[in-house]
């Protein structure tokens, strides 16, 4: 019999493993978030964009995640399917399964390229990018170079966890890392030296984004347990109907989020407007910039929280093709630990240190209402990172064992029905301070269905517990 691929992560100790994948995941998480983070921090700090740079940041960062969630929903839901498909030893279904992600991703991508190209202004006016002229104008000028990267983004991101589930976490942290690094290079040269503005800051991104896919394509033709050939890209439809449900958790895990986004900063708009201070045109901008920043630092904290639990898929889907639930049981006891420590410690920082983190962003060079609605905005959206934190990892562990309909169906609860919910219901009652609050309202809320899911999850980890092998349908209906 032919032995199978990976078998170290059916016999190594549970916490080594986490380590070996949660913490290249998390990094190169980390580094993808810092893309735009990293532009958000130049910008501010070039006293020729300020408040108004940020502010158009935000408006166009929603707009990448779009790309993010199609470039996950494929990668993640390929190395889900790698996974399992390696555990129970089925490596034609791996491969194959890689080589239609490959041009899954590729196709997709110059669609939404397309799409983004043809209607721009109607997509930024969408996301509140008219809060004023010079917002909408910074906009335009960084989402058009914005979207000429788009294919080399998705691709990047789609081989990320494809790589991982390869057994080379390691690679796929340092591909990331890499384009990262050339972008933080290039954005101080093209917005201080150059001055080229939002252009430079988007250019400065897009070459970061063409490394890390040229990295990718390098490691595509050197994989390790499964080796690509000309078959393994022919159109296989039934192998997309498998893999492509793993991975429609993470997809609206972060379209959801955009759905929250967009109704979070149509309600600042909204609301912004009405407010005394920020309704009158030379604070417009301050608002949805400052909501941009807290929501970057929310993207930092859950990062670390979805790297831990996407780090461990591999893990997690191995096992389970190996019928081992009593090692995926232990995995997700740590898992929930660790994920409630994030939380813990991110929660300290931001009640105990907003000042410090929003004088990042440029607020020296801004008005006295920068800071204060900043150390507002800290304090009360991201009160409940715990349960944020907890609820994550929960949804991904589910994904990973292939519970892949009540993976889908708890992340949309709370980022759709919760999260769009009460972004639009609060600010009637509480004005700005109401979109505040809709954040820490919908993860409270989130959490008692978590506890729900997670004690379901304890009692499927049982030695007779029947598996969902690559080959088998789910039964959603337990």
């Amino acid at each position: 019999m032919e032995q199978k691929s990976n078998t170290f992560l059916e016999t190594e100790k549970i916490g080594k493993l986490m380590r070996k994948y949660a913490i290249p995941c998390i990094i190169s998480l980390l580094v993808a978030a810092l893309y735009n983070i990293v532009d958000q921090i130049f910008i501010a700090n070039a006293d020729y964009l300020g408040s108004y740079g940020n502010a158009a940041n935000t408006v166009v960062f929603p707009l990448t995640v779009v790309a993010l969630a199609l470039a996950v929903m494929i990668g993640d839901g390929c190395c889900a399917f790698v996974s399992i498909s390696l555990g129970a030893n089925e490596k034609e279904n791996a491969h194959k399964s890689i080589g239609n992600a490959i041009w899954l991703c590729i196709a997709s991508s110059l669609v939404l390229t397309a799409i983004y190209l043809i209607f721009q202004e109607p997509i930024l006016t969408m996301f509140g990018g008219r809060v004023n002229d010079q917002t909408f104008h910074h906009s335009k000028e960084y989402f058009f170079y914005i979207s000429i990267g788009v294919p080399f983004y998705m691709f990047g991101q789609a081989m990320n966890p494809i790589i991982r589930s390869d057994g080379s976490p390691k690679y796929a942290m340092v591909s990331t890392l890499a384009g990262a690094i050339v972008n933080i290079i290039l954005d101080p040269i093209f917005i201080f030296v150059f001055r080229w503005g939002m252009m430079g800051a988007a250019v400065a991104t897009v070459l970061g984004q063409v490394l890390t896919a040229a990295l990718s394509v390098w490691y595509l033709c050197h994989m390790k347990a499964v080796r690509l050939g000309k078959k393994s890209f022919r159109p296989a439809g039934q192998l997309i109907g498998k893999f492509l449900p793993l991975g429609i958790c993470s997809f609206l895990s972060q379209i959801s989020l955009v759905a929250a986004m967009a109704a979070i900063q149509n309600m600042t708009l909204k609301y912004g407007a009405q407010d005394p201070i920020f309704g009158q045109t030379q604070y417009a901008q301050i608002p949805m910039a400052v909501l941009g920043i807290v929501m970057k630092f929310f993207q930092i904290v859950i990062s670390i929280a979805v790297g831990m639990a996407a780090g461990c898929i591999p893990i997690v889907g191995y096992n389970i093709g190996a019928k081992r639930n009593d090692r995926a049981k232990s995995l997700f006891t740590h898992l929930l630990i660790l994920e409630a420590v994030v939380g813990a410690v991110a929660l300290l920082i931001v009640e105990l240190l907003p000042v410090q983190l929003i004088s990042i962003f440029g607020a020296k060079n801004e008005s006295v209402y920068y800071t204060d609605f900043a150390v507002r905005c800290f304090r009360i959206y991201l009160c409940m990172m715990i349960f944020a934190c907890v609820n994550k990892g929960t949804f991904i562990y589910l994904q990973a064992m292939g519970k892949a309909l009540l993976s889908t169906i708890l992340s949309m609860v709370r980022e759709v029905v919760f999260g769009v919910g009460f972004a639009l219901l609060l600010p009637i009652f509480w004005g700005l301070d109401g979109v505040l609050y809709s954040m820490p309202v919908s993860d409270i809320l989130t959490f008692v269905i978590s506890a729900i899911a997670i004690c379901y999850t304890y009692k499927k980890l049982t030695p007779t517990e029947k598996v969902v092998m690559p080959n088998e349908q789910p039964d959603y209906n337990e």
